[in-house]
């Protein structure tokens, strides 16, 4: 086998990287999560249920935040700490966040504040 044969076939078997394209831009993002609740969860900290209010309020069962959209990524920051923020992708009602790492969590929106945060 030549070795341009064997290179591609090597290559069909790495992962691909998230493409920019697939990502939200910040108005998708606005719309989809802000009035809405978020369940899901996170490689690093587990799962979550969190209500984004549309005053830049995170609420969630036993705990507060704040919210906020920078260029076309979501900011979370708890506790007084710095923001750590995320790239999106959508696909109906699912969500993946994207980090520097790649896919870092996964969720489904949900309407409203139905757990009443």
């Amino acid at each position: 086998m030549k070795l341009s044969r064997i290179l591609l076939c090597v290559a069909a078997l790495l992962p691909l990287p998230t493409l920019a394209q697939d990502l939200a831009p910040a108005d998708a993002i606005r719309a989809a999560i802000v009035g809405n609740t978020v369940q899901g969860a996170m490689v690093a900290s587990g799962g979550f249920t969190e209500y984004y209010a549309p005053d830049g309020a995170i609420r969630g069962p036993d705990y507060a935040g704040q919210w906020s959209i920078d260029g076309n990524r979501m900011c979370f920051g708890y506790d007084g700490n710095p923001a750590s923020c995320w790239a999106v992708r959508l696909n109906g009602q699912s969500i993946v966040w994207v980090g520097a790492a790649g896919d870092e969590g996964t969720g489904t929106i949900l309407p409203g504040n139905p757990n009443n945060y």
